[in-house]
């Protein structure tokens, strides 16, 4: 499905490539076992840099269940901002607020400074691309692309030759050259993915909403297109909202992330602020493989499992759940201090060892190098660890 748009851009969109990516790429650990704790977090773009889109306050009902509540947030012109979250968090809800699919009992939506609540879908001009493509099956890719300005009212309507300048154009930016005669049942699912995207950004939106546009493609296919859509991105310099519940496809392609929890925003920050940096027990786990365990902070220390290092600044006194990443541990001798962690399976893949064991009465599953350990960790043996960057949060 593709919005409308009330009239059409005096000419083409001057598609511009991008000289460079921006980094999606997160810091890491240094090593040091000084455990950190999350600082607050703002949910507003820096100040230097003009908000395109403006959400306040939006709530939203369906019968007594709250799929929104009170959520507020912004996005940069020219923003690619991804909502995360699991199934059930309202980021879909948000996204067909956006659109025009949905009416928000409470709050407000502004874009560019307009009440974007009180228009018309049509005059939205927004781009809006589904998980299943929504493509029209009798009709050629051309046809598909052109589909939004076709339709459009005689006096809006371009002139068939700018129609088809501007398919062409698509064409060539989605990497369809040669394509525009096939119907949609002779590509491949990617192709398909294209053809959507491409027919979204021929009205030349203000906005682009991306609902899962992944989902339906396999593992591979994902991750092939995934550089190709930010670069898409960046060359139309359009805001886009994307949403997904794949964490890494998020940290990987947005400007910033935005992670929803039963209708409510949890966090919002660059891809490295809210991994490096998660506000609460259920962001860190939720984006990426977690080891958890319990804890006490007492006088600037952390204990765990008998092994103590120095708490961090802000940490909760008292029962604490201690998290850290699989990868995040150093490994001491055995006669060192170390949570002790019993080997239950142990997996290899080359140099890299996978192993999970039990400490606390909890399963934990660790990576780690063979050469970074004094012993041969089979089952039944016991490894001492120590959390490089552990997070700390309130026990329940």
């Amino acid at each position: 499905m593709t919005m409308t748009s009330s009239g059409p851009s005096p000419q083409p969109r001057s598609w511009r490539p991008s000289d460079s990516l921006p980094s999606s790429s997160r810091p890491r650990s240094n090593g040091d076992t000084q455990a950190s704790s999350p600082p607050q977090d703002a949910t507003e773009p820096a100040a230097s840099t003009a908000a395109a889109l403006e959400i306040r306050g939006i709530t939203k009902c369906f019968g007594r269940f709250p799929a929104l509540t009170n959520v507020s947030l912004q996005a940069r012109e020219k923003e690619f901002l991804a909502l995360l979250g699991p199934s059930g968090s309202g980021k879909t809800t948000l996204l067909r607020v956006l659109a025009g699919l949905e009416q928000p009992g409470e709050g407000e939506v502004r874009f560019d400074g307009e009440d974007f609540l009180s228009l018309p879908v049509r005059r939205r001009r927004v781009g809006m691309v589904f998980q299943h493509y929504a493509l029209f099956r009798h009709m050629t890719v051309t046809q598909n692309i052109a589909f939004g300005l076709s339709v459009r009212p005689r006096r809006e309507k371009p002139a068939k030759s700018e129609i088809d300048a501007r398919v062409a154009d698509l064409l060539a930016l989605v990497q369809l050259d040669g394509l525009g005669k096939r119907f949609p049942s002779q590509l491949s699912g990617g192709q398909r993915q294209r053809v959507a995207l491409a027919r979204a950004l021929a009205i030349e939106p203000r906005m682009l909403l991306l609902d899962e546009p992944f989902g339906a493609l396999d593992a591979q296919v994902r991750r092939e297109l995934r550089r190709w859509l930010r670069e898409l991105h960046d060359r139309a310099g359009v805001t886009t909202v994307f949403v997904t519940h794949d964490q890494e496809e998020a940290l990987d392609l947005a400007d910033r992330v935005a992670i929803l929890r039963d209708g409510e925003l949890v966090q919002v920050g660059s891809p490295a602020e809210v991994y490096e940096a998660p506000a609460d027990a259920f962001v860190y786990d939720f984006l990426g493989s977690a080891c958890r365990l319990p804890g006490a902070v007492a006088d600037g220390r952390l204990a765990l499992a008998g092994w103590e290092t120095k708490a961090p600044a802000g940490a909760p006194k008292g029962p604490v759940e201690v998290f850290f990443r699989p990868n995040e541990v150093a490994f001491a001798p055995p006669r060192g201090a170390g949570v002790p962690v019993t080997v239950t399976q142990v997996s290899r893949r080359g140099p890299e060892l996978y192993i999970e064991g039990v400490a606390q009465d909890r399963l934990l599953c660790l990576e780690a190098r063979r050469d970074s350990l004094s012993v041969s960790p089979e089952p039944g043996a016991v490894l001492r660890i120590r959390p490089t960057n552990p997070a700390v949060y309130p026990a329940g």
